[in-house]
């Protein structure tokens, strides 16, 4: 890993360059999720884990972290996030989507299942959240639907769709309603699924319940925006869209907002560019200036559980 993309090289440097006192790191895609084998996969995800704590240890004013998980063993993958979060002092965990099991990657395993209740209620028992963060279309997802459409693979549309499908899943078959108190964050302002509120609530509430009830089927038992405003956080990693912000805010509200770049993915000079400069803009859409400090910090502070860290009290 070269000095500049090291954690307390260039990044640190960029960090004081554009006014951003607290960075967590994360193993993004395709990560553990991409290792189709469970020994494999647990065996690197805790390589990973010690490599970023060794790497940030000196730095915990400025650095925290994300535990890369493997999914395959949901009793495992809990293990793993209390030894990451109590030993190592990480912040909880970021999962890229999915997990790729079976001979050759094609079964995918989705954590909505009820056999995943046991990660979930450790990370409620842990008090710490999980960001869903996307991954690219694989094998035969790829082939059929993207191979003839590769400029639609990321952040055009295959990111989104991915990581709607999934949180919506894990909301209508009643995981937050298994684990009140779970936490989720989703990136790029809500992954295109505040867009769709009206709708998905009108067809969930007015259509699919009553088909649902009459089936005898289990399904979420409460209107979409309360677990949003409840259970998920969302952030504006690589959606630096003032617009976008004020339509968010409007449904879910500003405690529920908080600021991301996606770096390396986008540069942090963007990202922190746009929340600085647009700041008469982004204040009116937050609701005032108290919104505008709560998303670009305060958000964050009392999610992760922060205290005093470099420009806390700034």
């Amino acid at each position: 890993m070269s000095e500049i993309k090291s954690p307390t090289g260039g990044r640190l440097a960029l960090s004081n360059e554009n006014g951003i006192g607290y960075t967590i790191y994360s193993h993004t895609v395709p990560g553990v999720q991409g290792i189709i084998g469970r020994v494999e996969a647990e065996k690197y995800a805790t390589e990973v884990n010690n490599w970023i704590y060794n790497k940030i240890k000196d730095h915990r004013d400025r650095q925290g972290a994300f535990a890369a998980l493997s999914m395959h063993d949901p009793k495992q993958a809990g293990e793993e996030l209390e030894r990451c979060v109590k030993k190592l002092g990480f912040h909880g965990a970021l999962l890229n989507n999915w997990q790729h099991a079976g001979k050759d990657g094609e079964t995918y395993l989705l954590y909505d299942h009820p056999s995943y209740d046991v990660f979930w209620q450790k990370c409620v028992e842990l008090d710490v959240p999980v960001y869903l963060h996307p991954a690219a279309p694989y094998g035969k997802i790829h082939d059929t639907f993207f191979k003839d459409r590769r400029y639609l693979i990321g952040p055009p549309i295959s990111f989104a769709q991915d990581v709607a499908l999934h949180t919506m899943g894990l909301i209508t078959n009643c995981v937050f309603d298994r684990n009140p108190k779970l936490k989720l964050i989703v990136g790029h302002l809500g992954e295109r699924m505040p867009q769709d509120f009206w709708r998905t609530d009108h067809w969930l509430e007015d259509v699919e319940r009553p088909l649902a009830d009459s089936r005898g089927d289990t399904m979420s038992r409460k209107p979409i925006l309360h677990y949003f405003k409840n259970n998920i956080y969302i952030t504006t990693s690589g959606h630096f869209s003032t617009e976008t912000v004020k339509f968010v805010c409007d449904y879910v509200g500003a405690d529920r907002i908080l600021f991301s770049v996606d770096s390396p993915y986008e540069k942090i000079e963007v990202g922190a560019g746009w929340y600085d400069k647009d700041e008469a803009r982004l204040t009116k859409a937050l609701g005032g200036p108290q919104q505008y400090f709560d998303v670009s910090r305060e958000n964050a502070k009392k999610l992760f559980k922060l205290s005093k860290y470099h420009d806390s009290d700034a």
